[in-house]
């Protein structure tokens, strides 16, 4: 049981129930209705468990080769490649229907959009492009859309804003990580930017740029009327602070200075949904 939880990865599903969940409180009109936001959640946890197990049944090999991952239970063969595609198939088939009967279509759609995009576009495109990041943001920056989704049973500009904000966070946040085991994605032949890069020149540039654009877009929702004027001056705050962290990556291009930015880009995703919620107009 253990190996079969540990293919959902559980912190990063932690992570996308959190942001679904600020994404559905911010697109309730009214007061939040409690056991629908528990029926999108619960949804959302199985179908991404799902996703995430069957990600480490097409990366089995290649996750095989990596130092990092080599004792995850399909390369260290504590679980059969028949079981991990059987029981990942099983659970993201159950979120999905249990969103599509239970919360609405169009929840369980977006939700389908991220199983897709994650299966059969970031992860192919990892080991052949360094493209890949950009494409792999996508699912990354869905869960607050489904949330959205969710208590509306519409997509507006304001569920657009969300995606956006997320996925110009997903950039920095995994070319940090991706920085931090650039010899291990090497080894195993993923394409990813740092991989490819190993002075980190174009890696830090691009982090940077990220940084900037999540700064100036970070202050839309308060723009557009989605949070108040305390998000404003937070999300300015949190944002010129992970841009000071990104800059000294830029210049000093070290492991020490990735990891920094990394953890801070977590501080800043915290920071930002929460006051965000905090401060709904």
């Amino acid at each position: 049981m253990k190996d079969f939880i540990a293919l959902t990865k559980p912190g990063l599903v932690i992570m996308l129930v959190l942001t679904t969940c600020v994404g559905f409180y911010l697109g309730s009109d009214g007061p939040v209705d409690w056991l629908l936001l528990l029926h999108t959640l619960a949804g959302t946890a199985l179908a991404a468990g799902g996703t995430l197990a069957l990600n480490q049944f097409l990366e089995r090999d290649r996750d095989a080769l990596m130092r990092r991952t080599r004792s995850r239970p399909l390369p260290a063969g504590k679980l059969r490649p028949a079981q991990a595609l059987g029981f990942g198939v099983a659970i993201t088939a159950a979120g999905l229907l249990y969103l599509a009967l239970v919360v609405n279509l169009l929840s369980c759609s977006v939700t389908a959009a991220i199983t897709a995009t994650y299966l059969f576009l970031y992860t192919p495109l990892k080991h052949r492009t360094t493209l890949s990041t950009v494409f792999g943001a996508v699912p990354g920056a869905l869960p607050p859309v489904t949330g959205w989704a969710a208590a509306r049973n519409d997509l507006g500009l304001e569920a657009g804003v969300l995606f956006a904000i997320l996925f110009l966070w997903q950039m920095p946040h995994a070319l940090a990580l991706a920085w931090l085991f650039r010899e291990d994605y090497a080894r195993a032949g993923f394409q990813l930017l740092p991989a490819v890069d190993p002075e980190g020149r174009f890696t830090s540039v691009q982090i940077l740029i990220n940084c900037l654009a999540l700064t100036a877009f970070s202050l839309v929702p308060t723009i557009l009327g989605i949070a108040g004027v305390l998000y404003f001056y937070v999300a300015l705050a949190a944002g010129l602070g992970l841009l000071a962290f990104a800059i000294h990556l830029t210049v000093t291009r070290t492991l020490a200075s990735a990891r920094t930015l990394f953890f801070a880009s977590l501080v800043f995703l915290l920071v930002q949904f929460s006051v965000m919620a905090y401060d709904k107009v």
